[in-house]
């Protein structure tokens, strides 16, 4: 089975959050996501991240030094799928 390059892309984001533990109470910047990736593709990767949070599985915090995300932790089983399905790996 063949998936396209979005989906790499949210697995890769979610992956890194999840791997990082940034679930629920703990956040990090929004900026973060696109580390990793290379920078052409840096507007790419924040539309993809922006797609993840409508569809709920990235919360946003909005604090006084900026926008900051994290996993939503009662999507974490979904999430963990996903990661595996595209990406091979396991929690």
């Amino acid at each position: 089975m063949e998936f396209n390059d979005e989906d790499k892309i949210k697995a890769t984001i979610l992956y890194h959050l999840r791997r990082k533990k940034v679930i629920g109470g703990v956040h990090t910047p929004f900026d973060t996501v696109t580390r990793g990736f290379p920078s052409h593709l840096g507007k790419d990767v924040k539309k993809i991240a922006e797609e993840l949070i409508r569809k709920g599985y990235i919360i946003k915090k909005i604090t006084n030094y900026g926008l900051h995300i994290s996993l939503n932790k009662d999507k974490i089983k979904e999430i963990e799928e996903f990661i595996k399905k595209i990406l091979d790996y396991s929690f």
